[in-house]
Parts: C-alpha cells; sequence; structure tokens
C-alpha cells in the first residue's frame, strides 16, 4: 500500500533512487528529506512526482520517495531507522500501521522532523498530518453507493489493512453516511496487501455471498481486483462497484459504467506541500502548523462525466 505486490519493480528502483540520493547527500551536505510510504503501489507514483516537483522548488535540499521491502512494521521500522543514521533530518510517513508502530514512530520523533500522511498517528509525537479526512472520503463512497443504488443493497467491502487507521476511518466514514438508507455496509474483509489474496478474497464472496450487490474497494487496488474477479467471473455490470484512488484499471472502469465512481485522493499535494511544509518547519518557519496538526487536502468524487479531464490531469502532473 506486500508480500506478492505487482509493483515490486517499483519499490526496488526507488531503492536505487534512494540510495543514489543518499550518495549525493554525503557528496554535497545539503539536508535530505524523506517521504516513506507504506508499501509498493502504483497509487504513490504521483507522490513521487510531487516530490519531483517540490525539488526543483527546494534546491537547498535532496528529497527522496522511500519504499519498504514488504508492507511489514518492523520493515518500515527499520528503514526509518536506517534513514535516521544516515542523517535525514525530516521523514514523512505513511505507517503501515500506526496503532502498533507507537514507541518506534516516537523514536523517530525523538531524532529527526516527524510528519505523517495518509494514516495518522495522533498519539505520537508527529509534528502534524497532512493528508485526506478518511471519515469525509468513506462518507463520499457512500454518497456514491445511495445514487447508485436507490432501492438499497448489501455492500461487502475490500481492504489491505483491517487495522490501519485510513481503513477504519473510512469504513466508519462510509458506515455513517449510509445511516438510514436502505444500503448495508456487512463486511470488510482484509488482504495484508497481498494482492493475489485480495483477488482471491472476491472471488470466494462471490461464491459464499450470492446476495451481495454492492462491492467496495477501500484501497488503492482493491477496486482493480474487484474488476478483474467480476470480470472473470462474468458479472461485471451485475454488481455495483464504489472505488478508491485512481488506479488505471479502476478509473478504466468509471468510464465504461462498470464501476459507479471512484473517491479519489491527492497524494501529489501530501508530497509536494509536505515536502515544503518540512523544508520551512526545518528553517524554524511553523506558520503552516495549524492549532490542530491537522492539514486536509480534500477527497473528490470521479464518475463517469469528469474521469477524461481527471486523467488528462494526472498526466499533466507526472510530466507526461
Amino acid at each position: 500500500m506486500k508480500s506478492m505486490i505487482r509493483n515490486a519493480s517499483v519499490a526496488a528502483a526507488a531503492l536505487l533512487i534512494g540510495l543514489a540520493a543518499t550518495a549525493v547527500t554525503r557528496a554535497d551536505d545539503k539536508p535530505t528529506l524523506a517521504f516513506v510510504v507504506n508499501g509498493a503501489s502504483d497509487f504513490w507514483k504521483a507522490a513521487e512526482a510531487g516530490v519531483k516537483k517540490a525539488q526543483g522548488e527546494l534546491p537547498d535540499y535532496n528529497l527522496e520517495l522511500k519504499y519498504p521491502e514488504q508492507s511489514s512494521v518492523a520493515i518500515q521500522q527499520r528503514l526509518m531507522d536506517d534513514l535516521v543514521t544516515a542523517g535525514v533530518k525530516g521523514i514523512m510517513v505513511s505507517a503501515v500501521d500506526p496503532k502498533t508502530s507507537t514507541d518506534g514512530l516516537n523514536k523517530i520523533a525523538s531524532e529527526t522532523a516527524l510528519f505523517t500522511t495518509d494514516s495518522d498517528a495522533p498519539q505520537t509525537k508527529r509534528v502534524a498530518y497532512i493528508g485526506s479526512s478518511n471519515v469525509d472520503a468513506g462518507k463520499q463512497a457512500a454518497e456514491i453507493a445511495k445514487k447508485a443504488m436507490p432501492n438499497g443493497g448489501k455492500c461487502l467491502g475490500f481492504v489491505g489493512l483491517l487495522g490501519a487507521d485510513n481503513a477504519k476511518e473510512r469504513i466508519q466514514g462510509m458506515k455513517d453516511g449510509l445511516a438510514g438508507s436502505k444500503i448495508e455496509l456487512v463486511d470488510v474483509r482484509g488482504d495484508d496487501i497481498d494482492q493475489a489474496r485480495a483477488k482471491k478474497n472476491v472471488e470466494d464472496a462471490l461464491v459464499a455471498s450470492p446476495d451481495i450487490t454492492c462491492m467496495v474497494g477501500f484501497y488503492s487496488y482493491n477496486t482493480p481486483r474487484i474488476y478483474e474477479a467480476l470480470r472473470d467471473a462474468g458479472k461485471l455490470g451485475q454488481i455495483t462497484v464504489v472505488g478508491f484512488d485512481d488506479d488505471p484499471i479502476t478509473l478504466g472502469g468509471v468510464k465504461e459504467g462498470t464501476v459507479a465512481a471512484t473517491v479519489v485522493q491527492q497524494p501529489f499535494e501530501w508530497a509536494y506541500q509536505g515536502m515544503k511544509l518540512m523544508a520551512a518547519y526545518l528553517k524554524g518557519d511553523k506558520s503552516g502548523i495549524p492549532a490542530n496538526n491537522l492539514i486536509i487536502i480534500p477527497t473528490k468524487i470521479i464518475g463517469k462525466d469528469d474521469v477524461d479531464a481527471y486523467a488528462a490531469n494526472l498526466k499533466a502532473m507526472a510530466g507526461k
């Protein structure tokens, strides 16, 4: 967001880039800021572009985006420890499991400036969170479902990390948004960010729960795996699909009408604004940190009428 992720090559490439950046840090003695993600996924490509844009505006810093080798609390912690040892001055992290990482995150916060993104860890000594309101995103998912299923239905959700705050908040937000309607989110299945397992969860549900009329992909890769499982079973268009994020398969499904709509976040802005925020903070400028330590970048619903313009904007941000 990885034991079986199809984007392992992305992680390997990013690791090489990170090593090169570390070498540059030693050579030119510029302070380094790192954006640490929770696992290899196409979702983070927009963040890579955000880091790249920020680098162009922060010539006095070296900026890195780092992927852990696996989506594991221990492996992510080791990566951050290594970054601190290498002299990194600030880390922005999407923690794999914030609730079980309090001690580790506080250790990092005692050694360098620590910011969170994607999934917050408010119980830690992090400086601030920059990212989505996952509760609001869940409520937007509920709006998609209510519009697509005015007569009601039963939804089954799929997510990577059931214990992560971003997952729990999206799920709760959707339940809140569905309250009083004829639609129910009956259960959510986790896959620990194993994409093969994610697809199998959908396949198993098609057999075990024939009364399900709606499926929700709460993580970026879940909707593509839902799409593929429904396609393989010949059931595309028969079950309402509510998506999150902007995987090309998800956007393609929205365009063809097999995905009702998707709730998109702005990881480009998390990274771009986050790097600039950390740089200012390190220079003593704390004006960008609000009193509640939360910087919310709004989520948006992308439907069939919006998808072409949105996809074009993604390409423009990535410089394509």
